[in-house]
């Protein structure tokens, strides 16, 4: 399970604190493992935290240029230490069966889109779920829902996007998801020799 949330900071509402801590103890109590951006601190900190103490497994993948001090704090459980963001993020969506996204800022939205547009091109079909505490993706669900009305998005794309306000359903749902072919998109064919050096899933950490 790949969870993001790349703010770091501290100085959160308590209802989100207490949401990626409760995240992390049902991912665990489920045993799942955690893959994540590396780290202790903020929402993903929590997360980590929660998953490590219950017993499951927790990788942080870390561009080297943010290991270095102390800016995303000590990375909970085992750590993989890659070149760049680009590398960081094929090496993230390379460990997950399934993505959560926690409250976040502009890099959690470019990760939910980075994943969302590569589902609709059927380059994975793994579930993507946001967990929206407090109403926090509200706004984005509204745009989604407009660009649908609007004709720049297909019914069958905007389906990709699963979203609850508990841990345990978006868990639920995640687990249970079946995905849906979008007929505009259906025809595309990543199967060529280049792209399946590029496109192999190592799934070790699995549901």
């Amino acid at each position: 399970m790949f969870v993001f949330s790349v703010d770091p900071s501290p100085r959160k509402e308590k209802e989100f604190l207490e949401s990626a801590n409760h995240l992390g103890q049902i991912l665990a109590e489920r045993k799942i493992h955690l893959v994540y951006g590396g780290g202790s601190l903020g929402l993903m900190g929590g997360v980590s935290i929660a998953v490590f103490l219950g017993g499951s497994q927790v990788l942080g993948v870390v561009p080297k240029a943010l290991a270095k001090g102390d800016i995303i704090g000590k990375t909970i459980g085992e750590e993989l230490q890659v070149s760049t963001m680009f590398d960081q993020m094929n090496a993230l969506f390379n460990h997950a069966d399934a993505f959560i996204a926690l409250p976040g800022g502009l890099g959690t939205l470019e990760e939910i889109f980075h994943i969302f547009s590569w589902a609709q091109l059927h380059i994975h079909h793994k579930p993507i779920g946001l967990l929206n505490v407090n109403g926090f993706y509200d706004n984005l669900l509204s745009f989604l829902d407009q660009a649908v009305e609007q004709e720049f998005l297909t019914s069958s794309a905007r389906q990709i996007i699963i979203s609850t306000t508990t841990a345990e359903q978006l868990i639920d749902q995640l687990q249970s998801f079946i995905p849906v072919i979008d007929p505009s998109t259906s025809r595309i064919n990543w199967s060529t020799k280049e792209s399946r050096k590029k496109l192999i899933l190592d799934l070790s950490l699995r549901l």
